[in-house]
């Protein structure tokens, strides 16, 4: 995982509580209520704060720990929407929170444009790449209007496509091509110090999954599934599109190297 730049790093302090208002969520392991997209959590404060932040997995809120934005709330908070608070203008509140979802998926599309960007064996995408990362950022400068009624998933469809290409590419460049796991369900599976070095676990279910002393190093983890995954002691230094909700949800600990 690389570092991020600071627009794709959340700044809560700059948001208006989005990602406690927008999403929707069902009582689960992750969540300890219902919530209806649109609805304001129970916790949420009048300034936009967590009531409950610093002991929300005790209080059966992983799921919220585990979340980042990625910047996407402060930018639709101060830069698409120019500061305007949706509890003072109410009127805002729909295109807002609709304009919240799409800015987080584009984001995300960012994040991972730009990481596939700085792999030098994906060279020869280099135009590819650029013209994808122009064309998501267009999208994420438009206005209320046209954020809120966007459908990203044609989008997300062909980026994931050049991001395979580009994970080839760079998973190519190992001793040896690792395993396609592509969309594996390995949820609870003992994966205890296996060699998955260079594997494809993209979009693979590894819930549960007890991954301590695993050598995950340039492993394809795009969309894996990591919630209370075991990853104590495992080697994740050049993982791709590793994110950091992905790292929340899971177990870690000091032995567990990312960079």
């Amino acid at each position: 995982m690389r570092a991020a730049s600071r627009e794709l790093r959340a700044d809560c302090a700059s948001c208006f509580g989005l990602c406690c208002v927008a999403p929707a969520f069902s009582a689960s392991a992750d969540f300890a209520i219902d919530k209806a997209a649109g609805q304001p959590c129970p916790h949420l404060r009048g300034d936009f704060g967590c009531a409950i932040h610093a002991y929300l997995a005790r209080r059966g809120f992983p799921g919220c720990a585990a979340y980042d934005c990625l910047g996407a709330g402060q930018r639709v908070a101060q830069v698409t929407f120019g500061g305007r608070d949706w509890r003072a203008e109410p009127s805002t509140a729909p295109a807002m929170f609709a304009s919240f979802q799409a800015m987080r998926q584009l984001h995300e599309l960012l994040w991972y444009l730009r990481e596939a960007r700085s792999l030098r064996a994906a060279a020869e995408l280099r135009d590819e790449l650029a013209e994808a990362l122009a064309a998501t950022e267009r999208m994420a400068g438009a206005d209320a209007q046209a954020l809120a009624a966007l459908d990203v998933a044609p989008h997300r469809r062909e980026v994931v496509g050049l991001l395979r290409r580009a994970s080839e590419l760079a998973r190519a460049g190992g001793r040896r091509p690792g395993r396609d796991r592509t969309g594996a369900d390995l949820a609870g599976a003992d994966l205890r110090r296996a060699d998955l070095s260079g594997a494809s676990l993209a979009g693979a279910c590894l819930i549960r999954a007890d991954l301590r002393g695993a050598d995950l190093r340039r492993a394809d983890l795009l969309a894996a599934d990591l919630r209370a995954a075991d990853l104590r002691g495992a080697d994740l230094r050049g993982a791709l599109f590793l994110i950091p909700p992905q790292l929340g949800a899971a177990r870690l600990d000091r032995t567990t190297r990312v960079r």
